[in-house]
């Protein structure tokens, strides 16, 4: 099952025959909830399901739904409410508590509700805002391009008299470890079940073996200028560097410093008086880089084990990307 959007689109698109699917979504949340406004899943008349709507427990019931918008052809819409013990979501023991709104729509090749827009703005790594109608007649959707769209949630907008869900939509986080050692093999296992894109960078010839790295989208082994254009044109959102080499590291550094703000967050493996040392080796300030960095790497878990540090290092990074008030306000704090 794909839970990321590129993904699961991805599986519709690949199908074949895409006119036997549902769309999922919820629309509003009132309450805790496990997913928010603007969570998708597909059905397909063969049993396949992308994505999830809640923590397990009503993908059941919503793809039986779906089979009954198979047949019908018409849209319906769905409430399961964790507190009323006469609803659905009671009995089947929903703990969230809330209540979920969600639209199932058939999804056809003739109104494809925009899905197809869609997966082509994030096959090619595009952000902006997806805008679906909420109605039980007919479907609509579409792709709107924004390269400064932001985490914030899905919204209901009234527009020419229709209720519309409008999503904020980012590809999944692509990002590239810089170091191809044995410590490199669970972040990539970690990254790979995330679902987010990695590329995987290591100039000696002993590491970054492609055996070892199955789970790697990209594998390089150039440290130098044509990194700042891959950077680019790839839109890579994170770096980790963990060559366990100050020289490479610190190269690393200023290639990244180079490709400017396409990369929005670079993490440092190692202590702080070894983050010092690669700044000086690089003859960079650290205020003067043109995006947020951490040094060391991570969370603090207080792991000491190459799984438990790449869980460290995940997190740190995760946290940066979508959370950064929160980076800012600890920052502060901190001070």
């Amino acid at each position: 099952m794909s839970n990321h959007l590129s993904r699961m689109l991805a599986a519709w698109q690949g199908s074949g025959d895409r006119a036997c699917w549902v769309l999922g979504t919820v629309f509003r949340t009132e309450g805790s909830a496990y997913r928010k406004a603007g969570a998708m899943m597909m059905i397909s008349d063969s049993g396949q399901l992308h994505g999830i709507l809640s923590g397990g427990c009503l993908e059941a019931d919503i793809a039986r739904n779906a089979r009954k918008v198979m047949h019908t052809g018409e849209a319906i819409q769905l409430v399961y409410d964790g507190n009323d013990e006469d609803d659905l979501s009671f009995r089947l023991g929903v703990g969230c508590g809330g209540a979920v709104h969600v639209m199932l729509q058939p999804v056809t090749l003739e109104n494809d509700l925009g899905l197809g827009a869609l997966y082509r703005a994030l096959a090619t790594r595009q952000r902006g805002y997806f805008y679906q109608k909420i109605s039980s007649g007919g479907g609509a959707g579409f792709f709107r391009e924004d390269a400064g769209v932001s985490t914030q949630s899905a919204r209901l907008e009234t527009i020419a008299g229709e209720n519309w869900l409008v999503t904020p939509v980012r590809p999944e986080p692509h990002i590239l470890i810089v170091g191809g050692g044995m410590d490199a093999q669970p972040l990539v296992r970690l990254a790979s079940a995330m679902e987010w894109r990695i590329t995987l960078m290591d100039p000696r010839p002993a590491n970054a073996r492609p055996e070892n790295f199955t789970m790697a989208d990209t594998i390089m082994s150039c440290l130098d200028d044509r990194l700042i254009e891959y950077v680019k044109n790839t839109r890579v959102d994170a770096a980790i560097l963990m060559t366990h080499n100050m020289e490479l590291d610190a190269k690393a550094l200023c290639l990244l410093a180079q490709a400017g703000p396409a990369v929005s967050h670079v993490s440092v493996l190692g202590p702080r008086h070894r983050f010092d040392a690669v700044l000086k080796r690089a003859q960079i300030r650290e205020n003067a880089l043109p995006f947020a960095i951490d040094g060391p790497a991570g969370v603090p878990i207080g792991g000491d084990m190459p799984e438990s540090i790449a869980l460290s290092m995940m997190a740190g990074v995760h946290r940066a990307l979508y959370t950064p008030d929160v980076i800012g306000f600890m920052s502060e704090a901190a001070e």
